[in-house]
């Protein structure tokens, strides 16, 4: 559960020390974080058509909205959250937080993720039409992960859980989720491709606590950056992108029509500069391209996986 909120107040007029309205949303989104949601969506619509002949326009375009509103409700609730646990602090490495500036107040920042949680729910009603208690189950569960990340009893952005559930929600289940909306169905080839879209986006987050591991340890967070130290941690990216790479090459032998998946396999140099230049990060601007090149690797595999598999699957 969220803290008590009161109704959102007037924003104090523009000064030299605050950005415009556009610069604060814009930093409040997190929109290099926004790809990360998309992907599964795109991916899962690709199988659909490639491995089942099924592909419709409404359900691509509500679960995309519903992702996207879902990331920037998950974005917006940590920021608020943060601020008011006093979590972030002059002293963190990441990008700009708007509470933290001064910028909004938590108050304002909860508001609008609730507003888009709200949004999610509404664009997912029309999936729940579609697919049924399934997706009804998916969404409640989504939503209430936004939430969890960074409030209630155990948030799973101070344990070392939160990896894993990356796996699952922007891999596995959204990946799944959406091509059974598509084809009424879902095959090991979904759950697998869920795999491999959801281990580099694992990834972006062991690259996010790992460069803010001092801070999190001292605001009691116990990560998985944390409990397995720097080198560990680091070693630990370079296996997520190993993982999803194989994981082209297993896709690809389920099936001759999938086999256009390793086209993926042309994202391994990208893979493997990344992952040396987070070995050698000493700082925050260091770590911060090494996150933002992370998630540039998942984009890339994505879109060149996806493109493989349309052109083997329009031909077979």
């Amino acid at each position: 559960m969220s803290p008590p909120v009161s109704p959102p107040v007037s924003p104090p007029s523009s000064s030299p020390e605050r950005p415009p309205w556009s610069v604060i949303a814009w930093h409040a989104i997190r929109p290099h974080t926004l790809p990360l949601s998309l992907s599964p969506v795109i991916a899962g619509t690709v199988l659909s058509w490639v491995a089942h002949g099924q592909i419709r326009l409404d359900v691509l375009i509500a679960a995309a909205l519903s992702a996207l509103a879902i990331q920037v409700g998950t974005n917006l609730h940590n920021d608020a959250a943060d601020t008011l646990n006093h979590t972030d602090d002059e002293g963190r490495l990441g990008p700009v937080r708007v509470t933290e500036r001064g910028w909004m107040t938590p108050n304002q920042v909860l508001w609008a993720a609730h507003a888009a949680f709200a949004l999610s729910v509404l664009c997912g009603g029309w999936l729940v039409v579609v697919g049924g208690w399934p997706i009804a189950l998916i969404g409640a569960v989504s939503v209430l992960a936004g939430y969890a990340y960074s409030a209630g009893p155990w948030p799973i952005s101070r344990g070392p859980w939160g990896e894993l559930l990356v796996v699952l929600f922007f891999g596995v289940i959204a990946v799944g989720g959406v091509v059974y909306l598509h084809a009424g169905t879902v095959s090991g080839a979904a759950l697998l491709l869920g795999l491999i879209v959801g281990l580099p986006a694992a990834a972006v987050l062991m690259v996010n606590n790992t460069r803010d591991r001092v801070g999190d340890a001292r605001a009691g967070r116990r990560t998985l950056a944390i409990l397995m130290g720097r080198d560990r941690a680091v070693t630990a990216h370079g296996l997520l992108l190993a993982a999803a790479l194989a994981g082209l090459v297993a896709l690809a032998a389920l099936d001759p029509a999938l086999r256009g998946a390793v086209l993926g396999l042309i994202c391994a140099p990208l893979a493997w500069r990344v992952w040396r230049a987070l070995r050698t990060a000493d700082s925050s601007v260091g770590y911060n391209a090494v996150l933002a090149r992370t998630g540039r690797v998942q984009v890339a595999l994505v879109a060149s996986c996806s493109l493989g598999l349309v052109l083997v699957g329009s031909v077979w």
